[in-house]
């Protein structure tokens, strides 16, 4: 059984579950220094309300409060109740540390003791 719903009755559900997105979501992006609040977040890309949401192509940075997730190239691939679709074409997660160019041997010693030398 297919339920139809008049056009007003459907904008109106649109616009509580926009509602609802916006209040519940900490993420956000950063282009050039400008942030733009997210709705929806999955593994391939992630959704902005299509009123307030910038023609966006290239790198963003994706964050969840201060914490800094993803930098992405994205793409907006198409705009569906009320939400613009973003995809990756790239995301490289951030790491807080600068990656290793060489191996670390497990029994490496964390930390040395310096001698002290005579003055």
């Amino acid at each position: 059984m297919e339920i139809s719903l008049s056009k007003d009755i459907q904008a109106g559900l649109d616009a509580a579950r926009l509602q609802s997105l916006r209040k519940a979501s900490r993420l956000r992006i950063d282009v050039d220094g400008t942030r733009h609040q997210v709705l929806r977040h999955w593994s391939t890309g992630f959704s902005m309300d299509a009123k307030t949401a910038p023609k966006l192509r290239g790198l963003v940075d994706l964050y969840d409060g201060s914490i800094h997730l993803l930098q992405c190239l994205v793409v907006a691939t198409q705009e569906e109740s009320g939400e613009m679709q973003f995809e990756f074409k790239r995301a490289t997660k951030v790491s807080e540390k600068a990656a290793l160019d060489f191996e670390r041997a497990s029994d490496a010693p964390v930390a040395l003791i310096a001698m002290d030398a005579p003055v």
